[in-house]
């Protein structure tokens, strides 16, 4: 409800500002002001919400009009009940750096630098009078302010293209190992296994008619699959490996840096996980960290890892505010494609404010083996 009544991407950063800027509004010009009718206070009450709300919604040529409308509306008010309504000119100043157009912000730069030449002259008989009174040092700060918006704004959407582009790489570098590994499978693999089942078929067609033969082949079988053993370990080797325990002194000292505790519980036993396997649990604990970092609002974690049944488990818990929803698209994808890939598990939980529990469950046999 409250996202269609006010922007949501704007409910973080201004929400607290605005309503605080609204009822002081409101307030000082019903309840202390009376030097203006009552029933015109009123109307300007309700000019006010109505040009604020087109400012608050929109960014194109409705912004404008909001804020030229405004400055005439505060400079009328200014005249009957005094020049501290001048100083609500900051909420169009902020409203306008957000502008979607130049163009925009200028004319209402214009604008505000008008309001306050023309509360001079109407105050002072002379529109330049504001120079040398309070009102000049307010002026240039409401005139600079849309400038300042708008380079924070344009910054911000520089930093989330950058982020976007950062992503979009990292999946085009993933695509092209990837397209590596199935060059080198194919290159490396491909012929021996055809070769593999070549031999097959023929020692089955051997087996009764020359026994000797189908002997001679199943050795030839037996090197070849060696052969091809080789080739995967190598294949193996020249991936990155990534040292659980490395990783987890790592994540201690990122969490550190990030004023979150963090606690590691486990066996003393020597990890008993291929190379694969570990750098795949290793790279999962790291995004669980980092999950952790962005998401939780944790002060302390905790990193447990030990052998139950076939499975060698790592739990990473912390007490954070337990909300899983935050990990679409941060990490906890990523973590479950690898535990897929090693036919192993992963289970998330997580309760309001007692904190979220990730548990990798990667098997010890053969199947979770490379």
């Amino acid at each position: 409800m409250l996202k269609k009544l006010y922007p949501a991407d704007q409910i973080e950063r201004y929400l607290l500002i605005d309503i605080f800027i609204i009822i002081s509004f409101v307030y000082l010009l019903l309840f202390v002001e009376d030097a203006v009718h009552f029933g015109v206070r009123i109307s300007f009450v309700l000019l006010f919400l109505v040009m604020f709300y087109l400012g608050l919604w929109y960014r194109d040529w409705r912004l404008l009009v909001s804020s030229l409308t405004s400055s005439l509306l505060l400079v009328g008010l200014a005249v009957f009940a005094g020049n501290w309504v001048l100083l609500y000119g900051f909420v169009f100043a902020d409203m306008l750096g957000r502008a979607n157009r130049r163009a925009t912000i200028i004319t209402g730069i214009i604008g505000i630098c008008g309001m306050f030449l023309l509360y001079s002259w109407l105050d002072e008989g002379n529109p330049f009078a504001i120079f040398s009174t309070w009102g000049f040092p307010i002026m240039v700060a409401q005139l600079a302010m849309p400038i300042v918006v708008y380079a924070r704004e344009r910054a911000t959407l520089l930093k989330e293209k950058l982020a976007i582009a950062n992503a979009q790489l990292e999946r085009y570098i993933q695509e092209e190992e990837r397209s590596r590994i199935a060059r080198d499978l194919h290159d490396t693999l491909g012929q021996t296994l055809t070769m593999i089942k070549l031999k097959s078929e023929l020692t089955l067609r051997l087996v009764e008619k020359n026994p000797e033969k189908a002997k001679h082949e199943l050795h030839d079988i037996l090197n070849t699959s060696r052969q091809a053993l080789k080739q995967v370990r190598e294949l193996v080797s020249d991936m990155k490996f990534v040292s659980l325990k490395k990783e987890i002194e790592l994540s201690h000292h990122i969490l550190h840096k990030a004023g979150i505790s963090l606690g590691v519980t486990d066996s003393g036993l020597m990890i008993p996980l291929s190379n694969v396997a570990e750098t795949m649990a290793a790279l999962s604990v790291r995004e669980a960290v980092t999950n952790i970092i962005k998401h939780s609002e944790a002060s302390r974690c905790s990193i447990t890892h030990e052998i139950e049944f076939d499975y060698y488990c790592i739990r990473v818990s912390d007490n954070g505010n337990g909300n899983l929803g935050q990990g679409v698209g941060n990490g906890l994808q990523s973590i479950k494609e690898r535990m897929t890939m090693l036919q192993g598990e992963v289970d998330l939980s997580g309760e309001p404010d007692k904190g979220t529990v990730i548990t990798l469950k990667v098997p010890l046999q053969s199947k979770g083996r490379v």
